[in-house]
């Protein structure tokens, strides 16, 4: 864990497979045909909550017990479209034991378009 720091700015980069895809639709029942069935480029829409898999990412590089997240989906994100997001400490509080932040994370594809964006509220145990 490293002590967040209002302003700092966290990035992570993914490109979902069909394979990432299946196995999540596996796992969740979330088979719907957008999920299985390749378009005209052999491409699968990436399941909603596949891609909010992103932010945890970056909240569990730092150790981040969310409380809240709030999603807000912009548009499809298909297997083969490399997806960066960005997450941003708003606000950090620190306490005795912990740090409690907002941050908002922005997730965007090679075009530039938002795909993705959360805020999160949570906290962050300190080191012992």
């Amino acid at each position: 864990m490293t002590q967040p720091v209002e302003g700092e700015t966290r990035t992570f980069e993914r490109t979902f497979t069909v394979e990432d895809v299946r196995q999540f639709a596996e796992l969740t029942g979330d088979d719907q045909p957008r999920h299985t069935e390749p378009d005209e480029n052999g491409r699968v829409m990436v399941q909603g909550l596949l891609t909010a898999t992103l932010p945890t990412k970056l909240g569990s590089d730092n150790e981040v017990l969310a409380s809240t997240m709030e999603l807000d989906f912009r548009r499809p994100v298909f297997t083969g479209e490399r997806i960066t997001c960005r997450s941003t400490y708003d606000t950090v509080v620190e306490r005795d034991d912990r740090y409690e932040f907002t941050s908002d994370v922005v997730c965007e594809n090679d075009d530039g378009d938002t795909v993705l964006t959360t805020t999160t509220e949570g906290l962050i145990w300190k080191g012992e």
